[in-house]
């Protein structure tokens, strides 16, 4: 019998003590802040799987996407009624080994089936997510390409848009860019669209929405994705994709994703409190706290200079809110690039070239453990321009 149980131990290294000599890594998206919640939910969401239970490739026969366990589907659609920030009925949902997997199942689905002279440009607004190009140049498909800016683009050649939003890197809302006269497909990637980065504004319903498990809970060790599809032969190529480069998604991982997501559910729906707040206030006011504390270091640096974002009524919270993003964007007012600035103070970040910006740019994690963020804020605190 399999039981998987939050530990009181600690579970990675990162929760060593972090010196004035150390490295702090904020380049990665890791969502650990939201640890110190999951510890207090401990006994709710133990999930215990018996040795022969969950052996079958096989989980819904009847469900076009067979490999999806329907526990999941249904809190998959109750969290999006409850937060009110995606249609789901009369909608088709995939299952994928997070968001990654779901993506590649998209540009699979919405790209021509006879392999066209050249392939589709993919193209998103610059600054854009880094790893959209570097998983299209590994692919090295015939069927896609990285094109590069969507803000630029302009050949009379079919494309696929990519919108992000909130933005990864720099957190802002965004909507489709490209002014071209060619027929162009959408993909949505709304891994941000939750109350505690920003407002919950309006209802997306769009073509292609792709959703995460760690985004959403910050449970990224699970690898759980969803896409929400409003055709189904789209949702069906999806799921093709999925089931033809891994079998499917393991059903662990389902479970788990289930559970939890379901806590979090059972605790806005039947008004039941735990030691701490419910979850969504809890990692709202946890990120809100920290960005308040990023921008005061950063003001005092008087080296960089952070996105300001604008305030809206949140339908979730029923509230006026602002955006705080997962990641940090900056930009370096000195003599040289951010990345480099930031290097000598032993911070780790990620370059803005990387997400097609100007080397004075540079993306910072919000979401590390709470020693390193600290540790981060007093380095950038006590820095000075050149």
């Amino acid at each position: 019998m399999v039981v998987a149980k939050a530990s009181s131990s600690p579970s990675h290294p990162l929760t060593n003590n972090v010196f004035p000599c150390s490295i702090i890594d904020a380049q990665k998206g890791d969502p650990l802040a939201f640890e110190s919640y999951w510890k207090q939910m401990n006994d709710e969401c133990t999930v215990v799987i018996k040795g022969w239970e969950l052996m079958s490739y096989y989980s819904d026969l009847s469900n076009m996407c067979w490999f999806m366990l329907p526990e999941l589907k249904d809190v998959i659609e109750r969290i999006h009624h409850l937060v009110g920030n995606a249609v789901t009925k009369d909608r088709y949902i995939v299952v994928g080994n997070g968001s990654s997997q779901l993506f590649q199942a998209s540009l699979f689905a919405l790209s021509p089936l006879d392999v066209p002279d050249h392939p589709v440009n993919v193209v998103a607004a610059a600054p854009y997510y880094s790893e959209y190009k570097n998983v299209i140049n590994i692919l090295n498909s015939r069927m896609f390409q990285w094109g590069d800016d969507a803000a630029v683009y302009d050949k009379n050649e079919p494309y696929i848009e990519v919108v992000t939003s909130p933005n990864n890197p720099d957190g802002t809302l965004r909507e489709p860019v490209v002014n071209s006269v060619a027929e162009g497909k959408l993909i949505h990637d709304l891994a941000y669209y939750w109350p505690q980065f920003t407002p919950i504004t309006h209802e997306a319903d769009d073509d292609v929405m792709l959703f995460t498990f760690s985004k959403c809970t910050g449970h990224a060790g699970s690898r759980i994705g969803w896409a929400i599809v409003k055709d189904i032969e789209v949702a069906k190529k999806m799921a093709t994709f999925v089931q033809s480069s891994s079998m499917g998604v393991s059903k662990e991982s389902q479970t788990r994703a289930a559970k939890i997501i379901g806590v979090v559910c059972d605790g806005y729906q039947n008004f039941k409190s735990s030691e701490s707040e419910l979850f969504f206030e809890y990692s709202k006011r946890l990120v809100k706290e920290r960005w308040e504390k990023f921008r005061e270091a950063v003001e005092q640096s008087m080296v960089f200079t952070v996105t300001k974002y604008p305030k809206a009524y949140c339908n979730f919270t029923n509230e006026i809110s602002e955006t705080y993003p997962s990641f940090a964007w900056l930009k370096c007012e000195g003599n040289e690039d951010g990345h480099n600035y930031l290097r000598k103070l032993n911070i780790c970040s990620r370059e803005g070239e990387r997400f097609g910006a100007d080397s004075k740019f540079v993306r910072v994690s919000m979401l590390g453990m709470d020693d390193d963020f600290n540790e981060l804020v007093k380095r950038l605190s006590n820095v000075k321009i050149e």
